[in-house]
């Protein structure tokens, strides 16, 4: 790496730049160390994953029996990497920060030339924090519909609002930077989720997948017992005599719903009624004539 390539960003309420070099290399991680965070992730029940750079980096995950490869957003143009990490027979996960359609369908082309078959694609906007206006969430749907492959949400913002917005858009995988203490130093600590909003976007996308469980127009089995109570009946809207000819304006509306619907007002007016009825009476087939 060109170790004059500097970056810039914002760390507790102040600018900093320095070398992309070492601040990739504060956070590198060996591979003991690697090794130590997936027995814990195993013995926490955490799916272990990680982010390759390089063939040699893919087969230390590999050796880890790592079920799960990322491919990240500046590494999108890697096509030989991509095309390892698809003959790794592993699910691939594709982040396309910075990047066009035309990128992005080479990359899942590649991917599914060299024989991948599990693929899911994050929408990602690598701007950190990405402000709500700059995330696009509906590209969540749209990378779907164009390569019919799960996709997810690579999010960089801050809160968790809008990855529960992607995942009611059909998001199956949602990417978010984590941190013990967000006035740390470093350029990702202030926009990424503590452990507190960590739990609550758990919880929170859980219900949501509840909310998303099935389809269909119609009641539920809930709802049923709620349609007696809910719904609304024809009722006499004054005191009525028997023989009256009823008209509109002797109808009103009223719970429940165990009477004729307002939808079946007509077959009410021009009836004869067989006996008097009171005002709030609610109409059934046997007053009338």
């Amino acid at each position: 790496m060109n170790r004059s390539l500097t970056y810039t960003y914002r760390s507790q309420n102040r600018e900093v730049t320095e070398s992309q070099f070492d601040m990739f290399k504060r956070c590198e991680f060996s591979f003991e160390e690697l090794a130590e965070l997936a027995a814990h992730c195993k013995e926490k029940g955490i799916v272990f994953h990680g982010t390759p750079t390089s063939r040699e980096t893919l087969d230390e995950l590999l050796r880890l029996d790592c079920p799960v490869i990322k491919n990240g957003s500046d590494f999108l143009g890697h096509l030989a990497l991509i095309r390892d990490m698809a003959t790794s027979r592993r699910p691939v996960v594709l982040s396309t920060g910075m990047a066009t359609l035309t990128e992005v369908a080479r990359a899942v082309e590649t991917f599914i030339a060299a024989g991948g078959t599990e693929l899911v694609v994050l929408h990602c906007v690598s701007v950190y924090p990405a402000a709500p206006q700059q995330v696009r969430l509906r590209n969540v749907v749209l990378l779907h519909n164009i390569f019919q492959c799960p996709t997810g949400l690579s999010d960089h913002s801050v809160g968790v609002e809008l990855a529960l917005g992607a995942r009611a858009l059909g998001a199956v995988w949602i990417e978010k930077h984590v941190t013990l203490d967000k006035s740390l130093a470093g350029p990702d600590h202030g926009f990424s989720a503590d452990r507190d909003e960590l739990t609550s976007l758990v919880r929170s996308i859980r219900k949501v997948e509840g909310a998303l469980s099935s389809i269909g127009i119609g009641p539920s089995e809930d709802e049923i017992a709620s349609r007696l109570q809910g719904r609304l009946s024809c009722i006499a809207s004054r005191d009525l005599p028997k023989g009256k000819v009823v008209t509109r304006l002797d109808i009103a509306y009223s719970r429940p719903g165990d009477g004729f619907a307002p939808w079946e007002l007509d077959c009410i007016v021009g009836r004869r009624l067989r006996r008097k009825v009171r005002h709030g009476h609610v109409f059934k087939m046997e007053d009338f004539v």
